[in-house]
């Protein structure tokens, strides 16, 4: 008879969230792409009130999480914003899951000056071609702060990939999401969620909502973690069969 461990779920938890260890020598199995928002609006201030446009404190975020993550996955690289004609035709697929692309990766991301419109649904949808979609397994990572300005329907992209892709897995990531920002295609209120929440529900994605850096790093380690990606998540999954049973 196992014992219950009211604590148990919370230290589970804590352990999932936690860095892997340097060195842990394991590797995830499927590639990611990241879909970076650099829309103009990742340039405006944040609800912090000290001055501080999203797309600094993103970067910051980038900074501290994916070398580490790096060292254990494939990782490649969309940002829609400033590309093209500064307004909706600006898709930049920056490269193809790469092994070690932290430098690359972050560079980019450093050099970004956000504008234009927000085209998140076909950036999502350029990323799941990149990996493979329909067919190929693998794992999309939208960081956004919510708009859809460019037309896109994210709930029927959503729909699409969950019937054409079963092994494709989009996660969102919300970061400072404001509940102005209505949703083609979408009758209820949003709330504090992105519009494009959507694309991880009915892909069995995570939907993370972010509003500080710290936030934000959690949620990258969350939704770009995996199986095998460090023996912190190995231990939670441990401690949550034997307090929970098989």
């Amino acid at each position: 008879m196992r014992l219950y461990d009211p604590l148990a779920p919370v230290l589970a938890a804590a352990l999932a969230l936690a860095p892997a260890p340097t060195g842990a020598g394991q590797s995830c199995t499927e590639d990611a792409m990241i879909v970076f928002d650099g829309s103009g609006s990742m340039a405006e201030i944040g609800s912090t009130g000290i001055g501080v446009p999203r797309i600094s404190e993103a970067r910051t975020a980038l900074n501290r999480v994916i070398p580490e993550i790096a060292a254990a996955r494939r990782l490649g690289l969309v940002i829609y914003g400033p590309a093209g004609d500064r307004t909706c035709r600006n898709i930049d697929l920056r490269f193809a899951p790469q092994w070690q692309a932290a430098p690359r990766l972050l560079a980019d991301v450093q050099a970004l000056r956000p504008a234009g419109g927000t085209s998140l649904t076909d950036a999502v949808k350029r990323a799941a071609e990149v990996l493979g979609a329909p067919g190929n397994s693998g794992a999309v990572v939208l960081v956004t702060d919510g708009k859809e300005t460019c037309g896109g329907q994210p709930c029927q992209l959503a729909a699409e990939l969950a019937a054409t892709a079963p092994g494709l897995t989009v996660h969102v990531i919300g970061f400072k999401v404001r509940d102005d920002w209505p949703d083609p295609g979408r009758t209820e209120a949003s709330g504090d969620a992105t519009v494009a929440r959507c694309l991880a529900d009915r892909t069995g994605g995570r939907y993370v909502g972010a509003e500080t850096v710290d936030e934000l790093v959690g949620a990258l380690r969350v939704t770009l973690g995996c199986n095998v990606f460090g023996q912190a998540s190995d231990r939670a999954r441990r401690l949550a069969r034997l307090t929970t049973g098989p």
